[in-house]
Protein backbone atom coordinates (compact mmCIF):
# COMPACT_ATOMS: atom_id res chain seq x y z
CA UNK A 1 0.00 0.00 0.00
CA UNK A 2 1.18 3.76 -0.70
CA UNK A 3 1.15 5.97 1.79
CA UNK A 4 2.81 9.19 1.35
CA UNK A 5 4.58 10.26 -1.60
CA UNK A 6 7.03 12.69 -2.19
CA UNK A 7 9.06 13.92 -4.73
CA UNK A 8 11.32 16.73 -5.25
CA UNK A 9 14.06 16.96 -6.81
CA UNK A 10 17.21 19.44 -7.10
CA UNK A 11 16.16 21.36 -10.18
CA UNK A 12 12.91 22.12 -8.99
CA UNK A 13 14.36 24.57 -6.71
CA UNK A 14 16.02 26.22 -9.41
CA UNK A 15 12.90 26.40 -11.47
CA UNK A 16 11.57 28.36 -8.15
CA UNK A 17 14.41 30.95 -8.40
CA UNK A 18 13.91 30.94 -12.16
CA UNK A 19 10.51 31.88 -11.97
CA UNK A 20 10.96 34.16 -9.18
CA UNK A 21 13.10 35.89 -11.22
CA UNK A 22 11.80 36.25 -14.54
CA UNK A 23 8.18 37.06 -12.74
CA UNK A 24 9.17 41.11 -13.24
CA UNK A 25 9.72 40.61 -16.86
CA UNK A 26 6.00 39.22 -17.63
CA UNK A 27 2.75 40.83 -17.81
CA UNK A 28 0.57 37.71 -17.06
CA UNK A 29 0.86 34.39 -15.86
CA UNK A 30 -0.06 31.43 -17.35
CA UNK A 31 -0.92 28.59 -15.15
CA UNK A 32 -1.66 25.01 -16.59
CA UNK A 33 -3.25 22.48 -14.03
CA UNK A 34 -4.11 18.69 -15.24
CA UNK A 35 -8.43 18.65 -16.42
CA UNK A 36 -8.56 15.12 -14.19
CA UNK A 37 -6.85 16.86 -10.69
CA UNK A 38 -7.43 20.68 -11.26
CA UNK A 39 -6.92 20.95 -7.20
CA UNK A 40 -3.85 18.79 -6.85
CA UNK A 41 -2.09 20.20 -9.96
CA UNK A 42 -2.32 23.50 -8.73
CA UNK A 43 1.42 24.02 -6.65
CA UNK A 44 0.97 25.98 -3.80
CA UNK A 45 4.62 27.17 -4.26
CA UNK A 46 3.51 29.21 -7.62
CA UNK A 47 0.34 30.53 -5.81
CA UNK A 48 2.80 31.96 -3.39
CA UNK A 49 5.25 33.05 -6.07
CA UNK A 50 2.98 34.69 -8.75
CA UNK A 51 0.38 36.55 -6.09
CA UNK A 52 -0.23 40.13 -7.17
CA UNK A 53 0.28 39.15 -10.99
CA UNK A 54 -2.52 38.94 -13.74
CA UNK A 55 -3.41 35.30 -13.76
CA UNK A 56 -5.21 32.61 -16.66
CA UNK A 57 -5.87 28.88 -15.37
CA UNK A 58 -5.80 26.45 -18.05
CA UNK A 59 -7.16 23.15 -17.87
CA UNK A 60 -5.27 21.09 -19.55
CA UNK A 61 -5.58 17.12 -21.23
CA UNK A 62 -9.42 18.15 -21.15
CA UNK A 63 -9.75 15.49 -23.84
CA UNK A 64 -9.09 13.11 -20.58
CA UNK A 65 -11.27 14.11 -18.07
CA UNK A 66 -14.90 13.93 -17.63
CA UNK A 67 -16.29 17.07 -19.13
CA UNK A 68 -19.04 18.08 -16.97
CA UNK A 69 -16.95 17.75 -13.47
CA UNK A 70 -14.23 19.91 -16.35
CA UNK A 71 -17.29 22.35 -16.50
CA UNK A 72 -18.12 22.71 -12.43
CA UNK A 73 -14.30 23.59 -12.02
CA UNK A 74 -14.58 26.15 -14.72
CA UNK A 75 -17.64 27.50 -12.63
CA UNK A 76 -16.07 27.42 -9.98
CA UNK A 77 -12.31 29.02 -10.48
CA UNK A 78 -14.60 31.95 -12.46
CA UNK A 79 -16.67 32.72 -9.07
CA UNK A 80 -13.22 32.86 -7.13
CA UNK A 81 -12.03 35.61 -9.69
CA UNK A 82 -10.23 33.23 -12.01
CA UNK A 83 -10.31 33.18 -15.33
CA UNK A 84 -10.36 29.50 -16.55
CA UNK A 85 -10.00 28.20 -20.02
CA UNK A 86 -10.27 24.26 -20.40
CA UNK A 87 -8.02 22.66 -23.45
CA UNK A 88 -7.34 20.10 -25.72
CA UNK A 89 -3.70 20.95 -27.09
CA UNK A 90 -3.91 17.47 -29.27
CA UNK A 91 -6.43 19.18 -30.82
CA UNK A 92 -6.68 22.63 -30.27
CA UNK A 93 -9.74 22.90 -28.75
CA UNK A 94 -10.09 26.51 -27.01
CA UNK A 95 -6.74 27.58 -28.61
CA UNK A 96 -8.67 30.57 -30.05
CA UNK A 97 -10.46 31.28 -27.56
CA UNK A 98 -6.83 31.51 -25.21
CA UNK A 99 -6.11 34.16 -28.15
CA UNK A 100 -8.99 36.16 -27.42
CA UNK A 101 -8.13 36.28 -23.66
CA UNK A 102 -4.42 37.30 -24.83
CA UNK A 103 -6.01 40.20 -26.78
CA UNK A 104 -7.96 41.40 -23.94
CA UNK A 105 -4.73 41.72 -21.62
CA UNK A 106 -2.89 43.57 -24.27
CA UNK A 107 -5.44 46.54 -24.10
CA UNK A 108 -5.73 46.74 -20.99
CA UNK A 109 -1.98 46.54 -21.20
CA UNK A 110 -1.99 49.32 -23.85
CA UNK A 111 -4.52 51.63 -21.86
CA UNK A 112 -2.28 51.06 -18.35
CA UNK A 113 1.14 51.65 -20.13
CA UNK A 114 2.66 54.79 -22.49
CA UNK A 115 5.41 52.07 -23.80
CA UNK A 116 3.43 50.04 -26.25
CA UNK A 117 4.88 46.72 -26.28
CA UNK A 118 3.92 42.97 -27.34
CA UNK A 119 2.47 41.39 -24.20
CA UNK A 120 4.61 38.73 -22.34
CA UNK A 121 3.39 36.14 -20.21
CA UNK A 122 5.14 32.96 -18.02
CA UNK A 123 3.91 29.12 -18.58
CA UNK A 124 3.76 27.90 -14.96
CA UNK A 125 2.43 24.30 -13.69
CA UNK A 126 3.72 20.57 -12.34
CA UNK A 127 5.54 18.07 -14.66
CA UNK A 128 3.34 16.52 -17.37
CA UNK A 129 0.91 18.88 -17.16
CA UNK A 130 1.12 19.44 -20.70
CA UNK A 131 3.01 23.18 -20.94
CA UNK A 132 4.88 21.96 -24.16
CA UNK A 133 2.25 20.57 -26.09
CA UNK A 134 0.03 23.38 -25.17
CA UNK A 135 3.01 25.67 -26.04
CA UNK A 136 3.79 24.25 -29.67
CA UNK A 137 0.03 23.98 -30.19
CA UNK A 138 0.01 27.95 -29.82
CA UNK A 139 2.93 28.70 -32.52
CA UNK A 140 1.94 25.66 -34.77
CA UNK A 141 4.90 23.70 -34.35
CA UNK A 142 7.17 21.96 -32.46
CA UNK A 143 9.45 24.20 -30.82
CA UNK A 144 9.27 23.25 -27.16
CA UNK A 145 10.01 19.16 -26.51
CA UNK A 146 7.19 17.02 -25.42
CA UNK A 147 6.64 13.76 -23.64
CA UNK A 148 4.76 11.28 -22.01
CA UNK A 149 7.03 11.24 -19.09
CA UNK A 150 8.12 14.49 -16.48
CA UNK A 151 10.88 16.80 -16.36
CA UNK A 152 11.33 16.78 -20.45
CA UNK A 153 11.77 20.70 -20.36
CA UNK A 154 15.02 21.76 -18.51
CA UNK A 155 15.55 25.00 -18.98
CA UNK A 156 13.79 28.24 -19.44
CA UNK A 157 12.18 28.80 -23.36
CA UNK A 158 11.39 31.89 -24.73
CA UNK A 159 8.65 32.04 -27.42
CA UNK A 160 7.52 34.57 -29.95
CA UNK A 161 4.15 33.91 -30.89
CA UNK A 162 2.85 34.93 -34.89
CA UNK A 163 1.05 37.70 -33.25
CA UNK A 164 4.31 39.14 -31.81
CA UNK A 165 3.47 38.48 -28.25
CA UNK A 166 6.65 36.54 -26.09
CA UNK A 167 5.98 33.79 -23.77
CA UNK A 168 8.67 32.02 -21.55
CA UNK A 169 7.84 28.18 -21.03
CA UNK A 170 9.36 27.13 -17.76
CA UNK A 171 10.19 23.27 -16.42
CA UNK A 172 7.80 21.55 -14.34
CA UNK A 173 7.67 22.04 -10.52
CA UNK A 174 6.66 20.65 -7.20
CA UNK A 175 6.86 21.33 -3.85
CA UNK A 176 8.58 19.45 -1.33
CA UNK A 177 6.08 17.67 0.98
CA UNK A 178 2.36 17.12 0.06
CA UNK A 179 0.25 18.22 3.23
CA UNK A 180 -2.54 15.25 1.88
CA UNK A 181 -1.41 12.15 0.98
CA UNK A 182 -4.29 12.14 -1.80
CA UNK A 183 -2.58 14.75 -3.31
CA UNK A 184 0.51 12.92 -4.04
CA UNK A 185 -1.46 9.77 -5.24
CA UNK A 186 -3.18 12.05 -7.72
CA UNK A 187 0.18 13.33 -9.30
CA UNK A 188 1.05 9.76 -9.37
CA UNK A 189 -1.75 8.49 -11.16
CA UNK A 190 -1.63 11.35 -13.98
CA UNK A 191 2.53 10.94 -14.42
CA UNK A 192 3.43 13.95 -12.61
CA UNK A 193 5.41 12.11 -10.24
CA UNK A 194 8.30 9.68 -11.86
CA UNK A 195 7.19 5.65 -12.19
CA UNK A 196 10.96 4.90 -10.94
CA UNK A 197 10.33 5.82 -7.68
CA UNK A 198 7.26 4.12 -6.86
CA UNK A 199 5.94 0.80 -6.83
CA UNK A 200 3.88 0.39 -9.71
CA UNK A 201 1.26 -2.51 -8.70
CA UNK A 202 0.64 -0.64 -5.37
CA UNK A 203 -0.08 2.63 -7.47
CA UNK A 204 -2.58 0.54 -9.79
CA UNK A 205 -3.99 -0.78 -6.74
CA UNK A 206 -4.73 2.58 -5.48
CA UNK A 207 -6.07 3.91 -8.51
CA UNK A 208 -8.38 0.71 -9.28
CA UNK A 209 -9.78 2.02 -6.01
CA UNK A 210 -11.03 5.09 -7.38
CA UNK A 211 -12.08 3.89 -10.50
CA UNK A 212 -14.17 0.82 -9.23
CA UNK A 213 -16.19 3.72 -6.86
CA UNK A 214 -16.86 6.59 -9.33
CA UNK A 215 -16.35 5.08 -12.98
CA UNK A 216 -17.12 1.41 -12.31
CA UNK A 217 -18.78 0.95 -16.01
CA UNK A 218 -16.25 2.73 -17.89
CA UNK A 219 -13.56 -0.17 -15.79
CA UNK A 220 -15.92 -3.06 -16.81
CA UNK A 221 -16.84 -2.20 -20.31
CA UNK A 222 -12.56 -1.36 -20.91
CA UNK A 223 -11.73 -4.48 -19.71
CA UNK A 224 -14.48 -6.64 -20.38
CA UNK A 225 -15.35 -7.56 -17.00
CA UNK A 226 -18.31 -10.05 -15.46
CA UNK A 227 -18.84 -7.25 -12.91
CA UNK A 228 -16.91 -5.55 -9.82
CA UNK A 229 -16.78 -7.93 -6.69
CA UNK A 230 -18.92 -5.59 -4.10
CA UNK A 231 -16.83 -4.04 -0.90
CA UNK A 232 -19.51 -5.50 1.27
CA UNK A 233 -19.01 -9.25 -0.43
CA UNK A 234 -17.54 -11.45 1.56
CA UNK A 235 -14.94 -14.16 0.01
CA UNK A 236 -12.24 -16.00 0.39
CA UNK A 237 -9.60 -17.94 -0.67
CA UNK A 238 -8.87 -21.47 -0.35
CA UNK A 239 -6.95 -20.90 2.00
CA UNK A 240 -9.36 -19.44 4.13
CA UNK A 241 -8.11 -15.75 3.92
CA UNK A 242 -10.64 -13.02 3.34
CA UNK A 243 -10.84 -11.74 -0.75
CA UNK A 244 -10.15 -8.10 -0.88
CA UNK A 245 -12.22 -6.85 -3.68
CA UNK A 246 -9.89 -4.34 -5.71
CA UNK A 247 -6.90 -7.01 -5.61
CA UNK A 248 -9.79 -9.28 -7.24
CA UNK A 249 -10.24 -7.24 -9.51
CA UNK A 250 -6.99 -6.44 -10.49
CA UNK A 251 -6.48 -10.47 -10.94
CA UNK A 252 -9.39 -10.38 -13.10
CA UNK A 253 -8.04 -7.83 -15.75
CA UNK A 254 -4.54 -9.66 -15.39
CA UNK A 255 -6.94 -13.11 -16.82
CA UNK A 256 -8.49 -11.29 -18.96
CA UNK A 257 -5.29 -9.72 -20.85
CA UNK A 258 -3.25 -12.98 -19.70
CA UNK A 259 -0.52 -11.23 -18.03
CA UNK A 260 0.09 -14.73 -16.41
CA UNK A 261 3.21 -16.14 -14.96
CA UNK A 262 4.65 -19.61 -15.04
CA UNK A 263 2.61 -21.68 -12.55
CA UNK A 264 -0.69 -19.68 -13.55
CA UNK A 265 0.59 -17.07 -11.12
CA UNK A 266 -0.43 -13.40 -11.86
CA UNK A 267 1.75 -10.91 -13.34
CA UNK A 268 0.85 -7.61 -11.41
CA UNK A 269 3.59 -5.62 -12.15
CA UNK A 270 2.31 -6.06 -15.79
CA UNK A 271 -1.33 -5.80 -14.85
CA UNK A 272 -0.57 -2.42 -12.95
CA UNK A 273 1.65 -1.23 -15.47
CA UNK A 274 -1.25 -1.52 -18.08
CA UNK A 275 -4.22 -0.14 -16.39
CA UNK A 276 -2.15 2.79 -15.62
CA UNK A 277 -0.44 3.48 -18.89
CA UNK A 278 -4.09 2.79 -20.25
CA UNK A 279 -6.02 5.27 -17.18
CA UNK A 280 -3.38 8.11 -18.65
CA UNK A 281 -3.85 7.54 -22.33
CA UNK A 282 -7.79 8.38 -21.99
CA UNK A 283 -8.80 4.63 -22.85
CA UNK A 284 -10.27 3.50 -19.66
CA UNK A 285 -12.89 6.57 -20.50
CA UNK A 286 -12.86 10.37 -19.38
CA UNK A 287 -12.25 10.62 -16.22
CA UNK A 288 -11.83 12.70 -13.27
CA UNK A 289 -10.29 12.11 -10.33
CA UNK A 290 -11.15 15.48 -8.50
CA UNK A 291 -14.36 17.82 -8.10
CA UNK A 292 -14.61 21.12 -6.23
CA UNK A 293 -16.38 19.94 -3.34
CA UNK A 294 -13.46 17.69 -2.59
CA UNK A 295 -11.26 20.92 -2.14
Amino acid sequence: MIRNINWYPGHMKKTRELIQENLKTVDLVVEIVDSRIPLSSRNPIIEELVAGKKRVVILGKFDLADESVTMEWKAFLGRNGIIALPVDSRNGDNIKAFYTILDKYQQERDRERALKRPLRMMIVGVPNVGKSSFINRLIGRKSAKTGDRPGVTKGKQWVTLANGMQLLDTPGILWPKFEEPGVGLNLAFCGSIKDEILNVQDLAFELLKVLRANYPDELIARYKLDGLMDDDEEKYDEYGEPINPVLADMEAIAKKRGFMLSGGRIDYERTGRAVLDEFRAGLIGKISLERPEHR
